[in-house]
């Protein structure tokens, strides 16, 4: 059973911050797991994670900078997804354990398009050591309610490449359905690479 610790709030608040009546930010609870806004107190846990799982994620992402885990720059990080999310242009939010706060990873809807498309893109990430384990797709379950009922879209657009087994599978477990290919979409790990593409409609999901 999927909740979010907030009420159910037009559309038109998200463009002015996604916070609630005392500055309060919603937090996305799902099976085990939690979603938040990351925070400039997440940083060590957040380098350790992702310098710990950097071979791991390398062959999934695009190459990171010289300075990717230093604390300046997950502090102008932090300071792009807050102005992001003003613009209602992309949310982020972390993954967390509930049983003890671990950082698991994080997920991403960017690319929000309102007017006659209201859509967005999906994705997402996971420390090594947490991978396999059913915490990524309970997060992305977690997180299409709010995506649909709170963020009031229509579509969620998601991609990967098309060796990516992993990513795949917690798409179609998670009601994605594959719609096609897109020849070297982006840059991964310091080449264009092909990627396949999906989608979830509102009317399709099952949002309890």
């Amino acid at each position: 059973m999927v909740k979010a610790a907030f009420k159910k709030t037009s559309p038109i608040a998200f463009m002015r911050g996604l916070t609630f009546p005392g500055g309060q930010q919603p937090v996305i609870h799902g099976d085990g797991i939690y979603l938040r806004y990351p925070r400039i107190a997440d940083y060590a846990d957040w380098a350790k994670l992702r310098g710990d799982s950097r071979e791991f994620l390398a062959p999934w992402e695009p190459v990171w900078a010289p300075d990717e885990l230093t604390r300046g720059a997950f502090r102008r990080r932090i300071k792009r997804y807050q102005k992001e999310t003003r613009l209602d242009s992309a949310y982020v939010f972390f993954v967390l354990r509930e049983s003890d706060d671990a950082l698991l990873g994080g997920c991403t809807l960017s690319n929000v398009r309102r007017g006659v498309t209201q859509c967005c893109t999906l994705g997402y990430w996971i420390g090594e050591k947490f991978a396999r384990q059913g915490y990524m797709t309970a997060a992305v379950r977690a997180l299409i309610p709010f995506v649909f009922r709170t963020l009031g879209l229509h579509r969620i657009e998601a991609s990967c490449l098309v060796d990516n087994d992993a990513s795949k599978s917690l798409l179609a477990r998670t009601g994605f359905r594959q719609e096609g290919l897109a020849r070297r979409y982006l840059m991964i790990n310091g080449q264009w690479a092909d990627h396949l593409l999906f989608a979830l409609l509102k009317d399709e999901a099952q949002l309890g």
